[in-house]
């Protein structure tokens, strides 16, 4: 597994990036396999997991990692994120909420500290100026080692960077936006913003949510149940699956299948540091690791953007979709 630095912070990471949204309840309620997929993954060679408090129910994708890290943490770069609702009046990013929850955070990871701490969306209700100087208050107490943004337009990335500055406040280190072969919006602005500012980029979505896995084809069983139960604007997007279908040749004719096209490309770019890859079982994570050593030659690259021009997207993706059972009260517990 290539290992890569994570922006400016010297921590080294892997190419790829165990995300763990689909643990628990809202995808594999299976503890037990949930955490072979984690020893699996580090047995791999990935040592970059990300997590965040609303994944599950309660906070439960953090409590399966906290206990698959027993005796393994130390090796582990682990991410998590705040802002998102926990309940009524428990969210957004101001210095009560993230104080609050990052200790909540800690004791479902069973951690004194979280060496990633990224704002999940930004908060249009708290001054940016509060919320990092809280930040930087939790890294000087030793329980966060750095901190980063997620779904992050690049004008507020900028503007945090220049409050930081400004206030001699924590920067942010890390940004976390969507990126695949479909959506290439990203290299317009936020790349090159990312990479000025010297900050680790971990993509999320490399596989657009499922569409280029493959599965999902024209009146295929799967894409009926799919546009009827997940982001059904994004699954019945006639314009992605004709792109998909491109995709898929170019990937039959370079030996590769789709899922391994899309992987290798969403790392390819120079500014990106990690792909979050996100399974919901063994063996889907069994093919992913598969193709971690796929690079892309030019004639590859140079198809890929006759289909989908650079820094554009095949329609849009919705940044701010949350799976129902995340907020479903039937499905939570209290902490």
């Amino acid at each position: 597994m290539q290992m890569r630095l994570l922006g400016r912070t010297g921590i080294k990471v892997s190419a790829y990036c165990l995300g763990t949204m689909k643990f628990g309840k809202i995808g594999n309620p299976d503890h037990g396999e949930c955490v072979r997929m984690v020893h699996r993954a580090l047995d791999a060679g990935i040592n970059f997991v990300d997590t965040a408090d609303v994944y599950g129910p309660g906070g439960e994708s953090e409590e399966i990692l906290g206990a698959a890290l027993k005796g393994r943490r130390d090796d582990v770069v682990v991410a998590t994120k705040v802002n998102g609702s926990m309940g009524p009046g428990r969210g957004g990013s101001s210095r009560r909420w993230i104080v609050a929850e990052v200790e909540q955070s800690l004791r479902r990871l069973r951690s004194d500290h979280i060496d990633l701490y990224q704002l999940h969306h930004p908060d249009p209700d708290t001054d940016l100026e509060e919320t990092l100087s809280a930040l930087t208050d939790l890294m000087r107490s030793g329980k966060v080692r750095a901190v980063g943004s997620s779904n992050f337009p690049a004008s507020e990335i900028v503007e945090a960077q220049w409050v930081s500055q400004r206030a001699g406040l924590a920067r942010l280190r890390t940004e976390q936006p969507t990126y695949s072969l479909l959506n290439r919006g990203i290299e317009s602005e936020i790349l090159p913003v990312c990479d000025r500012y010297g900050m680790g980029v971990l993509v999320w979505s490399p596989l657009a949510m499922g569409l280029l896995t493959g599965r999902y084809r024209p009146g295929g069983e799967q894409l009926r149940e799919a546009q009827l139960r997940f982001v059904p604007r994004h699954m019945s997007d006639e314009r992605k699956h004709a792109a998909v279908e491109h995709l898929a040749q170019v990937a039959e004719e370079a030996g590769l299948s789709l899922t391994h096209l899309a992987l290798a490309f969403a790392v390819n770019h120079p500014a990106v540091t990690s792909a979050i890859i996100g399974p919901r079982t063994l063996p889907q994570l069994d093919d992913l690791l598969a193709g971690a050593d796929i690079r892309l030659d030019d004639d590859v690259l140079d198809r890929i953007d006759e289909i989908v021009a650079p820094g554009t997207d095949v329609g849009p993706i919705d940044v701010s979709y949350v799976p129902p059972s995340l907020t479903d009260p039937k499905l939570r517990r209290r902490d």
